[in-house]
């Protein structure tokens, strides 16, 4: 049995501000010092001393949540590019509200973030589609290389939501919102057919 923990790295200010960062990774991507409180409260509710790895996006706030949650335990550390968080293409670094008000046609009016048609007007924007098929790419790779561990993955909002579009494929993506920050969500694998199962979603202590 294969377990993972799927941890949203912590608030950035451009979390804060309502900026969509998709990909970005500058200064305005780095945790923040709410950011680092979430993660820091999580670290001291999640123990993960009987884990045996950590996987993180490259991006500069999933390593600085690793660095946070790690603390004290030094569980090896490696990256995999296919956790990066989805890119939304020329919509990368602009505000999620003047978004809204100029295309209101594509989000959703519930959990306000973009429907899979926003594609239409963000040029170089990652289909849904693409980011599910990378991240449950690595998500079977990783089980089969690791049939029998307990593993941290430090990810995105929209790459976990995608794990979970490209594993048990709802009707309706917009089903499944975005976790949120410095939540833990748990995925089972079993058997060597790899069976998913999900034990919980978008929890504030693992």
């Amino acid at each position: 049995m294969t377990e993972f923990y799927l941890v949203r790295h912590g608030q950035t200010n451009a979390n804060a501000t309502g900026i969509k960062q998709g990909s970005i990774n500058s200064k305005m991507t780095h945790l923040n010092d709410v950011g680092k409180k979430q993660v820091g409260d999580l670290h001291k509710t999640f123990d993960i001393s009987g884990f045996d790895r950590i996987i993180s996006s490259p991006l500069f706030r999933t390593l600085e949540t690793t660095d946070i949650l790690n603390d004290g335990y030094d569980l090896p550390i490696s990256t995999d590019k296919r956790l990066i968080e989805i890119s939304y293409g020329q919509w990368d670094g602009l505000k999620n509200a003047d978004l809204k008000a100029a295309y209101p046609e594509l989000f959703d009016q519930y959990i306000k973030d973009v429907l899979p048609s926003y594609v239409k007007r963000a040029t170089r924007g990652e289909t849904f589609e693409d980011v599910s098929s990378r991240v449950k790419e690595f998500l079977v790779e990783t089980a089969k290389k690791y049939p029998d561990e307990k593993i941290l993955i430090v990810t995105h909002g929209f790459a976990i939501k995608a794990a979970m579009l490209g594993l048990f494929e709802p009707k309706d993506p917009m089903m499944i919102p975005e976790p949120d920050n410095a939540s833990v969500s748990k995925l089972i694998v079993l058997g060597k057919k790899h069976k998913y199962y999900l034990k919980y979603y978008n929890r504030q202590k693992a």
